[in-house]
């Protein structure tokens, strides 16, 4: 049974290591959370992702510990994927990593051959800094990003799209290649590079989807304009193959804790490198455009003497984030315009959001 050790098992950490647990790895799991560490091992963690409880239910390989000494004598192979939230100029915070990185120079030993795969979101450039540091004490990194989404991150992570694989040494690429093919249910398309090219790849990835939602919206609205049916209309462009219909619906703009922090990373990135991202500035002001457009439609034909009831305010169904919910701030912005709101939501979600904007709305929980 192969060892792997994963650091971070968050979110998304966790359904990785789940998943490579389930076809025959013995795990260890390591995070500074004591509490979330004692639900782990004690296979009582409730979680709303699916599958993640009986997954960790039927594991018998998984242990999870706050002690990152106990990940590395236990394999060589180490997969990371703590958070790297954005600063307030709009770039990723590496410094969950920088953390992590600091205690492997302090307990690892020197020229010991190891792997370190960097799964987390980072600005390009950043993974070639974590290998100088890590090179005098026998490391290779990889930067593997996952393209998930919250509310089906076990099902994404065995039947990918793509896999992609930013590496330095091509034969270890292969080994971490077989890795990623042992969990896997499909045939993704198989993309590697150097690192820095697979950074790129990640966030511009997901500012391509970005650009695509802000269109169908643009579409959307320019159709109910006109009085037409926005759906016919985008149903027929996403039928062209060299388009593809693949978040081309119309609807809120997009949200979430990826989406919009990618989209303005890339566009600062691309000024670093003297370029005017100019298509990922277009798709955030587009985004901003199209709860502009809601609003005022809204306002325009609804009185606000009636309440309105609001609910499924997390930004996607079937989680509880409300980071960047575009209904959410369509919501916040018809109460301030003196519209009677009450959000009915789940007790999470409600919590959520009384903790932020107080009695600026009306509560009920439902079931």
């Amino acid at each position: 049974m192969k060892p792997v050790t994963v650091i971070g098992i968050g979110k998304l950490g966790l359904c990785f290591a789940l998943t490579l647990e389930n076809k025959g790895y013995n795990v260890v799991g390591v995070d500074v959370n004591e509490e979330y560490i004692g639900l782990v091992n004690d296979r009582t963690l409730v979680s709303l992702e699916p599958d993640v409880e009986n997954y960790l239910t039927r594991s018998n390989n998984l242990i999870a510990t706050i002690d990152i000494k106990i990940g590395l004598i236990h394999s060589n192979v180490l997969f990371l994927f703590v958070a790297t939230p954005s600063k307030s100029n709009g770039r990723f915070d590496h410094s969950q990593i920088d953390n992590v990185v600091d205690q492997l120079i302090q307990f690892s030993i020197p020229n010991e051959s190891k792997l370190l795969i960097i799964g987390c979101t980072t600005m390009p450039g950043y993974c070639d800094t974590v290998q100088d540091r890590l090179r005098p004490y026998g490391y290779t990194v990889f930067y593997n990003p996952e393209f998930i989404a919250q509310g089906s991150v076990m099902c994404d992570l065995v039947k990918p799209d793509i896999l992609l694989i930013g590496e330095e040494d091509k034969l270890i690429g292969n080994e971490i290649e077989k890795i990623y093919l042992s969990i896997v249910q499909n045939q993704p398309s198989i993309h590697r590079m150097n690192r820095k090219e697979a950074e790129i790849t990640k966030i511009a990835l997901n500012c391509f989807i970005t650009a695509k939602i802000a269109y169908a919206n643009m579409v959307g609205d320019i159709s109910r304009s006109a009085g037409c049916n926005p759906d016919i209309i985008l149903e027929a462009i996403g039928s062209d193959s060299r388009i593809g219909n693949k978040n081309l619906r119309y609807g809120f703009g997009y949200g979430g804790p990826c989406f919009p922090r990618d989209n303005q990373a890339f566009a600062l990135f691309a000024g670093d490198v003297n370029i005017d991202a100019v298509i990922s500035r277009a798709s955030d002001i587009g985004n901003r455009l199209h709860l502009k457009y809601q609003i005022e439609e809204f306002m325009k034909n609804n009185d606000s003497s009636e309440q309105v009831i609001f609910s499924g305010l997390a930004y996607k169904p079937g989680t509880n984030i409300i980071e960047e919910s575009q209904k959410l701030a369509l919501a916040v912005a018809l109460a301030r315009n003196g519209y009677c709101i009450l959000i009915k939501d789940n007790q999470e979600v409600v919590n959520q959001i009384k903790l932020i904007y107080g009695d600026l709305f009306s509560y009920a929980h439902s079931k």
